[in-house]
This record gives C-alpha cells, structure tokens and sequence, in this order.
C-alpha cells in the first residue's frame, strides 16, 4: 500500500478580525494518494477554500501538520513553498485569474518561466498543451478575447504546463454556462485518468458527482468522508528544468522580459513615472556642460592673455578706497623693474577717458598711455602701420596706435588712417598703426587709442604718476619667485606696501574657484529635482503593487519566487529610470544644440564622464527608490492577494 501524497493531521485555521478570532478549521485529518479525484463540498463559509489553500500551500495551517510526498511543509520557507507549487502543483480558479497584458500561450508559460525552462522549449509545450485544449487557433489572443470556457482552458493548460501532478480547481465551473462546465468537467476526468490527482472545491452536487471521493466540511470539520478510492500511481512528471548559471540566467533574461512587457502594457503610466527622472537628467547634464563650457571659455580668454604676466598696481588690492589716490607708482618704478633679470618686457600704463575728434566724427575713447613693449605684453598684433617705440616715448612723440573698433568709427568708409589726426580733447594725434587684441579682452568694449605714456602724462592728463606697471616675465624665469622679487624690489623702493600685484594665474584661480561653485550649487539644486523624481518614482511604483495585486498573488501561486517578485519590480524601476536617464541626456542635447543655434555667445561643453555618472545615477535612483515597493510587492500573502477585488 503506497504512502499518502497528502497528508494533514489536526490543522486549524484562525483569522484575527480587531479582537475577534475566526476560526475557519478544526482539527482537520485528511489523506489523499496518489491518482485520486477528490471533491471537497461543503456551503459558503464552510471552510473548503480555505482547506484547497493550504493544500495548495497559498496559506499556512495556524495549527497542525501539513506532509507532501512525506515533506514537513510547515517548515518550509516562502521560496521553498514556491518550489512545491512550482513543481507540483497546477491551480484552476474560479475567475480564471490569467494575466491580462499576456496572451494565451504567454498565460501558460508563466511557471515554465519561473521553473527556468528553455523559452523555445515551453513554447512548443504551452502551444502543444492549448492545441490539445482545442484553441489552437487562439494562442495569440489575450483574456479579453476569448470566452469564459476559454480563458478557463487557459488556466487548465497553464496548470498542466510544469506537469500539474495535483491539480488543484476552486469553483472551476461557477463562472461557466452550461455547456463550458461540462467540457471542464469531462476535461478534469481526462487528466485524472492519465494519473493527475485532481482536488475540486465546489458547493455543486453535480460537479462532486464526477469525483470517485467526496470530502464534505461544514463549520471548518470534516463531516464526512466517502474514503480512499482505487486509484492509479498519479502524473508522470516532466523532468526537471535545468538549474545552475544556466537556469540563473535564463529567469534574469526573463525578468526583464516581463518588466518590459508591462511598461509597455502602460505606457501613460510609464511615462508619467519616468518625468521626473527626464527632467532632473536634463538639468543636471545642461547645468554642468554650461558651467564647464562657461569655465572653459574662460580660462581659454586667460590662457590667451599669457600665464606669464603681472601687473603692478597702485593701492592695497581691487576695489580698495585708496585705490584712485595712491599717487606712488612712478615712471622710474618701471624702469628700475625693466632692468631686473625676470622683465622680458615692462610697459606703463595711465588711462584716461577723453572725447577724440575727427572731422565730423566726434567719440569718446579710452586714451591709454603706454610704452612700446606694452602691445607685445598684453598680446596685440599689427594690422597696419607700425607701433611706436623708445624714442617715441623718449621725445613725447604725438602719434597714436588705434584699434579696429576706432578705426570703423572715425573711418567708416574704409580710408586709410594712417598718417590721419586725431584729436584727444585739445590735443593732436597722427595714427601710425591699427592693432587687433589676440587675448581676452574683460568689461565692457570701448574705443581705444594708444599714445606713448610720456605724451600722455606731459599733454593729456597733467599727472605725474603711472596707474599700473604691466611685466612680461621671461619664460625661463619662475612666476612664483619673479612675483616675490618684483615685491621686494618694490617695498624697497617705496619703504611701504602701497601696491598690489595681480596676475593671469590668480584670475584664472579665483574664476575657476567662483564657476566651479556656482556649477555645484546649480548641479545641486538639478540633483534635487532628480531625488523628486526618484521619489515620484517611488510612489508610482507603490501605487502599482496596490493596482497589481492579484497578478502578483496570480505569479506567486503558479510558482514564484519572492526573489522573482522583487526582481521583476526593481527591474521595472530600474528600467523606467534607464529609460527616463537617456531620454533626460537626449533632451539635454537637444536643448543644448538649440541654445547654440539661438544665443552663440553661449557655450556649453558636454562632459562624457557627467553624461555617463547622470546615467548611472538614474540607475542609483531606480535601485534605491524601486526596491521599497519591490519588497513591498514580494512580501504580499499569495491567498490574500488572489483574493483583492
């Protein structure tokens, strides 16, 4: 005599509602063997549902003890409980329960899936299965599609598809006319008599009639019981699908397989969910290519000054109140400097603003006094004419160098202004050359005409003292100590620090250091955007685990994993995130690309590593923001979610 494929002995269950216990079963001892066809009858409310579950292993006895094939099921885990509905078990419900973003053969794979077998393989058996069903012409259409005795074929074939070695059916006709109860009935006897253990629940006398058992409950007790029937060795069973990397592999490739399917099921929804994540993406990669690309045009305008200038200037520092009264900074200062192995050019500097005519033409111009050496310092170049030289400056020569922007305004037609005069408030000028700068050029663009800086003290401005003191350090001479020295040969000289150095180096430094934390800030605030969205995300999700619930419950008891939860819904997250992350960097170039083409002053330098760390990112932020609903999904009772309306 063979051992019980099932045997539960003393199992209770109990339900607490507020204070209330329910208790639904008592003391339950029931075996059923191998091939059997048991109907379990009984009213609403009886407890036989609840008795199916836990057969079923969708619920656990608050009492008592469950053995299948002589294995202790109350010491199982979730995902060992899992394996046994996996591999054992085939459920037929009531509402059919189908998937509705899957077709009819996609229904039916689904614990193929989890069981880790080959797609192509339980394609060929899930397509065999629904053909033997009689819908072979209905394997591409989905539940909304076909019948109640079709969609209940469905569940018949999706059952079967791992083996069904006891086929557990609750109510399977109380959704059925007629003429559909009948076919599932006869179908039920067909797959008993090829050796399936067949467990209906149902309150119909006429469907019990079929069974060679009847079990009947009333208020959670077993009342009676018409005994074991003869009964064949039960289902063969399929052999086990392939475990190992293998199997791994296959269940990740179908995680993501089913996460796409349901994104794309819901688009709107997926879309909605991905926004945030778009938006904050976008901001992050155009608030850092704009602060790189306004960092680096920059540092190239400076670069292009020379890093190898300083520039001695009267008072204590920028913007001090003594700045315009120092009147220390002498000619003789500069010469003194100019004779020091450091100077590979040093040039004087007074400026002044004065309204220059010429003709009809009448401007005002910035006139800055300066010596020969101060064009190669501050990297200007000839575009016609000549520069003036030392014995310009020695003899106060009256001629004057102009730039382009000059030459337009007081030539507009395009003459010739060499050798022309130009006349700087009282005083006459000939112009011997028109300069272009080379270099950046900071404030705001004014005309500028250029005359020797004796000229300039002697017949413009009347002052004795210089403004500033522009060196041009040797190449081979080291910034650092040729600073120190100007600096001591200074102090010297004037027995106090009535003067300050400035150079290329130290406004690169201080710009650098003011657009890299105003790129932070900016970055920052992008970044909170994207934590928004993370959090959006977040909530969308949770949502959905609430929409889904009885899908979720559905997976879980055709076979499962908690893990295969988890994954597919941290899956689904993560790829919304994905997603959302590349269409973000796209809309970030876009937006990029048109801001060129609109305002060309703008500059924006997309960085691959910024591009690459906002992918990840939204990675981070579907793992993080994803795995809370994930477990929230995975940790949902298999019976109770079946059963959420």
């Amino acid at each position: 005599m063979s051992d019980p494929l099932i045997s539960v002995r003393g199992v209770g269950r109990s339900f607490q509602a507020g204070e209330e216990t329910i208790t639904v079963l008592r003391d339950v001892d029931l075996d059923i063997w191998p091939g059997e066809f048991v109907a379990i009858i009984g009213a609403s409310g009886s407890g036989k549902s609840t008795l199916m579950n836990i057969l079923g292993c969708l619920d656990r006895p608050s009492a008592g003890s469950y053995r299948f094939a002589g294995e202790d099921v109350g010491g199982l885990d979730p995902d060992a409980l899992a394996r046994l509905r996996r591999e054992h078990f085939g459920f037929i419900f009531q509402r059919y329960q189908l998937l509705g973003d899957l077709d009819a053969v996609g229904n039916v794979e689904v614990p193929a899936i989890y069981a880790g077998e080959g797609r192509a393989s339980r394609r060929a058996r899930a397509t065999e299965l629904l053909t033997q069903l009689g819908l072979g012409t209905r394997l591409d259409h989905r539940p909304n599609e076909l019948s109640g005795g079709q969609q209940q074929r469905v569940s018949v074939a999706r059952a079967l598809i791992n083996g069904g070695e006891v086929i557990l059916a609750d109510e399977p006709t109380g959704a059925l006319d007629t003429k559909s109860s009948a076919e599932l009935i006869e179908l039920l006897l067909e797959l008993n008599a090829k050796g399936h253990t067949v467990i209906v629940v149902t309150h119909d006398p006429t469907v019990a009639a079929h069974a060679r058992r009847e079990i009947e409950i009333s208020d959670g007790r077993i009342v009676r019981d018409s005994g074991r029937t003869e009964a064949g060795e039960g289902a063969a069973r399929p052999a086990t699908a392939e475990r190992g990397a293998g199997a791994l592999l296959r269940r990740a490739s179908e995680t993501l397989s089913m996460a796409l399917k349901a994104m794309l099921a819901h688009r709107v929804r997926s879309f909605l969910t991905m926004l945030g994540i778009i938006i904050g993406i976008a901001s992050v990669v155009l608030v850092v290519a704009l602060g790189s690309g306004t960092q680096e045009k920059i540092l190239q305008n400076i670069s292009s000054l020379g890093t190898n200038t300083i520039t001695v200037r009267a008072g204590t520092g920028f913007g001090a109140r003594d700045a315009g009264k120092t009147e220390t900074l002498m000619p003789s200062d500069a010469s003194m400097i100019a004779l020091q192995p450091y100077a590979d050019g040093v040039s004087p500097a007074v400026s002044n603003s004065a309204n220059v005519l010429h003709g009809n033409v009448s401007a005002t111009a910035a006139v800055n006094g300066v010596s020969g050496d101060y064009f190669a310092v501050h990297a200007y170049e000839t575009v016609i004419g000549q520069q003036f030289d030392t014995r310009d400056v020695t003899e106060l020569s009256q001629v004057a160098v102009i730039d382009e922007d000059t030459r337009d305004t007081f030539f507009p037609n395009g003459e010739d202004p060499l050798g022309e005069v130009l006349i700087l408030g009282h005083v006459p000028v000939r112009v011997i050359g028109v300069v272009r700068s080379t270099g950046a050029t900071f404030g705001p663009s004014s005309l500028n005409v250029w005359i020797p800086y004796t000229t300039a003290m002697s017949r413009v401005s009347g002052q004795n003292y210089l403004d500033s003191i522009g060196v041009k350090i040797a190449d081979s001479y080291d910034m650092t100590k040729a600073q120190s020295e100007i600096t001591a040969l200074m102090l010297n000289r004037h027995g106090t620090q009535d003067f300050f150095l400035s150079n290329s180096d130290t406004i690169r430094a201080t710009i650098t250091s003011t657009t890299e934390t105003m790129t932070w800030l900016v970055a920052a605030i992008a970044v909170i955007s994207l934590v928004v969205g993370g959090i959006g995300v977040m909530n969308i999700m949770l949502v959905s685990v609430t929409e889904r619930t009885r899908e979720i419950g559905v997976r879980v008891a055709v076979g499962a994993r908690r893990s295969d939860i988890v994954g597919q819904f941290l899956v689904e997250a993560v790829l919304v995130c994905l997603v959302g992350g590349v269409l973000g960097i796209a809309l970030a170039l876009g937006a990029g690309a048109l801001l060129g083409m609109v305002y060309t002053t703008v500059t924006l330098s997309f960085s691959g590593t910024a591009i690459v760390v906002a992918f990840l990112s939204s990675t981070l932020i579907g793992v993080t923001f994803g795995f809370l609903p994930a477990r929230s999904a995975a940790q949902l009772d298999p019976v109770v979610a079946l059963n959420r309306e």
